[in-house]
């Protein structure tokens, strides 16, 4: 996988940048990753499996990996990343024998993962190399395995604003949600649904109880595509 920022060049200040171009929303970036993490888990505890192993594609610096512990009760969190000095931050704050950080070259698919996360990183993807992203996280997973792909909605103005704001999202270029499911389902996976979250800034949270209700519709700064391998 590759991308067009530079993250080795953003790796020490990562947080610093992005909280900044959150902050028009009132949370830090905490709130964003537990609560993706919260809305798949909750989907999860209506099926019948279990989730044992996740690939956290595109890790970063591992901010996600502590949600995927807690809420998921995974025994392994596998973070994967195409940035050496990223991947040297994860490891600093995130290792541990359940919490594992390699480059995408270290680990070789195996259909043994069975969930992967993807949290906003395809529109950090050239177009043209996003096919081949989604074979390697469908050859990574076992038969039955999940995806959760997340990413950001370009068609709500305030992701839009925010993208803007973010220094390594310069050179980003978005999907909407129906070219995810398109390339999603043209690498072999099975759309199960597609949510929306993350609608109200924090000045207007105690609007926030109708979020869950309205998920199907695309209002959310975030969406998520929840596919199945066959």
């Amino acid at each position: 996988m590759s991308g067009k920022a530079d993250f080795d060049g953003y790796a020490d200040e990562y947080d610093a940048h992005l909280s900044q171009a959150i902050s028009v929303s009132g949370e830090d970036k905490d709130y964003f990753a537990r609560g993706r993490i919260d809305w798949v888990s909750k989907y999860l505890k209506r099926g019948p499996a279990g989730v044992e192993s996740v690939l956290d594609f595109g890790c970063g610096t591992g901010g996600s990996t502590p949600h995927l512990l807690e809420l998921l009760g995974a025994n392994l969190v596998l973070g994967l990343d195409v940035s050496a000095k990223s991947l040297g931050v994860a490891r600093r704050l995130h290792g541990s024998e359940r919490a594992r950080f390699m480059a995408f070259d270290e680990y070789w698919p195996r259909q043994e993962i069975d969930l992967a996360v993807a949290n906003n990183v395809f529109h950090h993807i050239a177009p043209a190399e996003r096919r081949d992203s989604v074979r390697y996280i469908f050859d990574s997973l076992r038969p039955g395995g999940l995806l959760a792909f997340w990413e950001n909605n370009p068609w709500n103005p305030a992701t839009r604003y925010v993208m803007s704001r973010c220094e390594f999202d310069q050179d980003a270029v978005t999907l909407t949600f129906p070219e995810a499911r398109a390339l999603l389902r043209a690498g072999g996976f099975e759309v199960i649904r597609t949510d929306f979250l993350f609608i109200f800034p924090r000045a207007l949270r105690r609007l926030r109880w109708i979020e869950p209700h309205v998920a199907r519709l695309p209002l959310g700064t975030q969406y998520l595509v929840l596919c199945r391998k066959p």
